[in-house]
């Protein structure tokens, strides 16, 4: 099992350009099946994970070519229905093959799903909004059974325990895309990926409207042709990149990005005092010196996003004072703290609060990866850390950043990736 060797303490410097977003183009590739002619997708990262949504689309029937971080996807022989658990196990968002196959055949066998090990995240939104669309719904025996007679649009509350949900949101709008008349979606999650998958719809000749507000409007159609489309940058990679240049007190240029998807994210960094200049799809990160203390409380977009908490409590481990994070989406989610505590991080848990004591140094070791955001923090903690560390089990990091450790290196760590 492949592992990364870093030999902290090196300022990163230079340029790094940003990729697609993971979380927006998993979607777009399920609901690319909804279509009966090819869609061609660029700016795709080259992921683990998007690697096994080609697996599992290909399983279904569609025929897929992958070069050059464009994807040509021709579901015209599209002749199954079921996800199995050899594939959906690795992958939680392989459960948007439920709401597409939904929309194109009225039926769907599909695996529960796996994915990071972060507690709990529960379905039941998605499959109250389709069932409210018309789908009879039985869960058995690890499976999700979905079939409908015909679908029909329908006003959905679609609120959960901890808010509006991006995934549901989405797998309840691929499958009102072919439902008779209009769907409502309230309140819909406001998240850019919910947008870039609406942007997508749109261009499959699908009715959209509302995107990036709270109530999201569909207009199904039954014939749905394919379409072209650029995936939008990934936030919270362009996030991590910018806590990277700040805990190695270091200056990096990150390119190819939205700065407005992270704006949240970038006024937290301004206020602990580093400074970050924003320009045209790209963002400038320089500090020099310790962060100041913070407060931060995770919450749904334009909030400040759960994807980060991981990466900004290890800058906040070398903080000057006590700085908290408070995470309200999902539980378990501070499992890279035993590990930054095994680096002389001072992190003490109260439920879903963590409270964070600055050092002045952190001394690498060997750590062990639970989650892909968790192993992202403990990758940050190791470049700045004095000495060597080990970061074991790095193939969550394989599922959500494309060439971490090339990247990383051509900004000059010290990274090398063995077997």
């Amino acid at each position: 099992m492949d592992r990364f060797i870093i030999h902290g303490g090196r300022r990163l410097e230079g340029v790094v350009r940003i990729s697609g977003a993971k979380n927006s183009v998993l979607p777009i590739m399920a609901a690319s099946i909804i279509a009966d002619s090819p869609s061609r997708i660029s700016n795709v990262p080259d992921l683990a994970d998007v690697r096994t949504m080609i697996e599992l689309l290909t399983h279904l029937g569609a025929r897929i070519r992958f070069n050059r971080n464009t994807l040509h996807i021709d579901p015209s022989r599209i002749d199954r229905f079921d996800a199995p658990y050899e594939i959906v196990r690795k992958m939680r968002a392989s459960i948007y093959v439920l709401g597409a196959l939904l929309a194109r055949k009225k039926r769907a066998v599909v695996s529960l799903p796996g994915g990071c090990a972060i507690g709990p995240r529960p379905i039941d939104l998605h499959l109250k909004g389709m069932k409210e669309l018309g789908v009879d719904i039985e869960v058995k025996e690890g499976y999700i059974n979905g079939r409908a007679k015909r679908l029909k649009g329908k006003e959905i509350f679609l609120e959960g325990t901890k808010g509006t949900s991006v995934g549901a949101t989405i797998n309840v709008m691929l499958c009102a895309s072919q439902a008779k008349g209009k769907t409502v979606i309230y309140p819909a999650a406001c998240e850019p990926e919910v947008i870039d998958a609406a942007r997508f719809l749109k261009k499959l000749g699908i009715k959209v409207s509302g995107e990036g507000t709270h109530r999201l409007v569909i207009e199904g159609r039954a014939k749905v042709k394919g379409g072209r489309h650029r995936v939008i940058p990934d936030r919270i990679e362009t996030g991590t990149y910018a806590v990277a240049a700040a805990i190695t007190r270091g200056d990096v240029e990150i390119e190819s990005c939205e700065p407005e998807h992270i704006g949240v994210v970038i006024d937290r960094l301004r206020e602990i005092g580093v400074d970050v200049k924003v320009g045209r799809r790209r963002i400038r990160v320089r500090a020099d010196k310790r962060p100041q203390l913070t407060e931060i409380v995770v919450a749904p977009y334009p909030g400040f996003p759960t994807d980060m908490q991981a990466q900004f409590m290890a800058l906040l481990s070398l903080a000057k004072g006590t700085s908290v994070i408070v995470e309200t989406i999902f539980e378990n989610r501070f499992m890279q703290a035993v590990e930054l505590m095994r680096m002389g991080a001072k992190i003490n848990i109260e439920g879903n609060t963590a409270v964070i004591t600055g050092v002045r140094r952190l001394t690498g070791t060997k750590v062990m990866a639970s989650d892909l955001r968790a192993s992202a923090a403990l990758v940050l903690a190791a470049l700045a850390a004095k000495g060597r560390s080990e970061i074991n089990r790095i193939y969550h990091l394989d599922r959500g950043y494309e060439r971490f450790d090339e990247k990383l290196k051509g900004l000059g760590a010290r990274i090398r990736r063995v077997g």
